[in-house]
């Protein structure tokens, strides 16, 4: 299914868990050292370094960019890092977050409270991942290197909805099918 990003709420609904997605537009790149930052602000009621309203967050350091590349090697970081800070994330209007893995068992309620989804980005991909980046743009905390905070304009971005607006997660879904009795 392809979608036009910013993610809307209608769109977010429309999705369920093993869809495939392709996503065209920007998305954000933010992990653990820039989620910290980003409380911190809200904590002390500073502007935050993005307006986070509708964004789809990418959990990702990419490689630097070779010759004639826009980005190097970019790929999905484990999401469960993230997990403290999801809430917080919700509130301030994030829509969609881009990860790997499992989350804990409280995210799924997270993302039906919010109306947010989790991606599962394609892991062990990083070189094919990279493709679908066209732009790059540093957006803040550029101390951070390969984890400051980045607009991405991709195409095509493939993803798999890992956690629905329903709250239904893929992993809880399909592991016990799975399982060795």
């Amino acid at each position: 299914m392809k979608i036009t990003l910013p993610f809307t709420l209608e769109a977010r609904e429309s999705v369920k868990i093993g869809d495939v997605l392709e996503l065209t537009g920007d998305i954000y790149t933010a992990r653990d050292a820039a989620h910290g930052r980003i409380q911190e602000a809200v904590e002390k009621g500073e502007p935050l370094p993005i307006d986070l309203k509708g964004k789809t967050i990418f959990y990702c350091g990419p490689c630097p960019a070779g010759p004639g590349r826009v980005i190097g090697p970019l790929g999905p970081t484990t999401s469960a890092r993230m997990d403290p800070y999801m809430e917080m994330m919700f509130q301030q209007g994030m829509a969609a977050c881009i990860g790997k893995g499992d989350r804990g068992p409280y995210v799924a309620e997270l993302c039906r409270k919010y109306k947010g989804v989790y991606l599962l980005g394609v892991g062990g991909a990083a070189a094919l991942c990279a493709n679908s980046v066209k732009e790059v743009e540093e957006l803040a905390y550029p101390d951070l290197g390969t984890e400051s905070i980045k607009r991405y304009y991709v195409e095509g971005f493939k993803v798999v909805v890992g956690i629905d607006t329903q709250g239904r997660s893929i992993q809880e879904v399909n592991i016990p099918k799975y399982r060795r009795r």
